[in-house]
């Protein structure tokens, strides 16, 4: 709550330099009437703003509000801004844009007014756009998850582990992020996602994905890249958030790293499918697999990574998975002496 309360009173304040670039609160001469009508004016402005802002943290906040319609919510800001770089034209007094301060906000209307065309006219991410096809669904009812196996058509660039990508499905309801979970193989161009039914769009994923659907995938994103200069790693992939793991694995599974790597799937339902295939990952990239189950083995914590990874102090530990989880893991390590820097953590959250 003190974070969206310190950003309400950011976007305040910068509304507020932003009028007082473009107008006065002090007009000349100064009576009830002139303050009155500038006054009405600035407050406009600052609650339009304010309430557009809040009305977009709020939908945010809601996780039951559909996420394509949270999405096109995004576009709100688009036009916002045209309105705003109109009025700030109107309302600029002549003469400042002779001045320096006129060429500033010149520039900066220009910039803000082409990327606003382009996200109302779609074409945010076009460039990174490719066509492709489903190959094959893989459904683990116990866990209510689908892996998703994708064809991709020429003009991928090719992905990282750990990185993510926008898929569309159905244009109605608009792209979805999903972490890729496959190493990236020119002679086979695919992409895997392994998606889990937490939000209103991925619970109706498998009745509405069918083979040889076509689709639409855009990236790659993100820098969840496993780079650094530790010679230890542990990993941590809470439910699904062992998808960018999947991804390492199979990687190092064609191209063997250096690096010790113990790997922890906290999770409460044991899909023996699913873990049979997590441990051949595992075994072909030389990753020591540990896999507590919660109603079995109780939680995992800060202290159970310690006590089955004994030299974690030399190590860097990379995490995906709930971000209170995340938090708390990242507490404990660092009250125990792991520098902050050590910890990587991948955010997210489905809808």
């Amino acid at each position: 709550m003190k974070r969206i309360e310190l950003l309400l009173l950011a976007a305040i304040g910068l509304l507020s330099a932003s009028w007082l670039l473009s107008d006065t609160l002090w007009p000349q001469p100064l009576t009830y009437f002139s303050f009155r009508a500038a006054f009405m004016q600035y407050s406009g402005v600052i609650a339009i703003g304010v309430m557009s802002l809040a009305m977009l943290l709020v939908l945010a906040l809601v996780r039951r509000f559909p996420y394509h319609l949270f999405a096109r919510t995004h576009k709100w800001i688009a036009v916002a801004y045209l309105a705003l770089v109109f009025h700030s034209v109107v309302l600029t007094t002549f003469g400042y844009w002779s001045q320096p301060i006129g060429w500033l906000l010149v520039a900066l209307m220009l910039g803000g007014s082409a990327a606003a065309v382009q996200v109302l006219l779609g074409r945010v991410g076009a460039g990174r756009k490719v066509g492709g096809s489903i190959e094959t669904l893989t459904h683990y009812p116990e866990l209510d998850v689908i892996e998703t196996r994708i064809a991709l058509q020429p003009g991928w660039p090719g992905h990282a582990a750990g990185q993510f990508a926008f898929v569309t499905s159905d244009r109605r309801e608009g792209a979805h992020p999903y972490t890729i979970a496959s190493a990236w193989d020119p002679q086979d161009p695919h992409v895997v996602f392994i998606t889990k039914a937490l939000g209103d769009h991925t619970r109706r994923l498998r009745e509405r994905l069918r083979v040889g659907m076509p689709v639409s995938v855009e990236g790659p994103y993100g820098r969840f890249d496993f780079e650094d200069d530790r010679r230890r790693q542990i990993w941590v992939g809470a439910g699904i958030g062992i998808t960018p793991f999947v991804a390492r694995m199979k990687q190092l599974a064609s191209v063997p790293g250096d690096k010790a790597i113990d790997l922890f799937h906290p999770t409460s339902v044991y899909e023996p499918a699913a873990i049979d295939k997590l441990t051949a990952h595992a075994r072909a990239a030389g990753v020591r697999l540990h896999v507590p189950v919660s109603g079995r083995d109780g939680r995992l914590d800060g202290e159970r990574i310690r006590s089955a990874v004994p030299d974690w102090a030399s190590a860097s530990l990379w995490f995906c998975g709930p971000a209170k989880f995340g938090q708390s893991l990242r507490s404990d390590f660092v009250a125990q002496g792991l520098p902050a820097a050590h910890f990587h953590q991948e955010l997210f959250q489905m809808r």
